[in-house]
């Protein structure tokens, strides 16, 4: 399972001037190595435990979507980007 938080997500997507190829190269970049890191799961207990939203990947979740599991359980998957998740749909 892979985890990240908000804020590991957006920071990762923070780019200086760079043009639309710039971005979209850096961003399939970004998909690639999220796919080889690997979380465990104590940081999404400390996440939801305070309150924080986490987004991680399964084996069956779709290329470049996550789910993203809030603190009272729901589950959505999710299309991240900067200006703000698209929710594909409530798991």
């Amino acid at each position: 399972m892979l985890i990240w938080t908000w804020n590991e997500l957006e920071r990762a997507f923070v780019m200086n001037s760079v043009d639309r190829q710039q971005e979209h190269k850096a961003l399939e970049a970004l998909w690639k190595e999220m796919g080889r890191l690997k979380g465990d799961r104590q940081a999404v207990r400390e996440n939801l435990a305070a309150g924080v939203p986490v987004y991680y990947r399964e084996k069956e979740t779709p290329q470049d979507l996550l789910i993203k599991e809030y603190p009272d359980g729901r589950k959505e998957l999710v299309k991240f980007s900067r200006a703000g998740d698209t929710v594909i749909r409530s798991l």
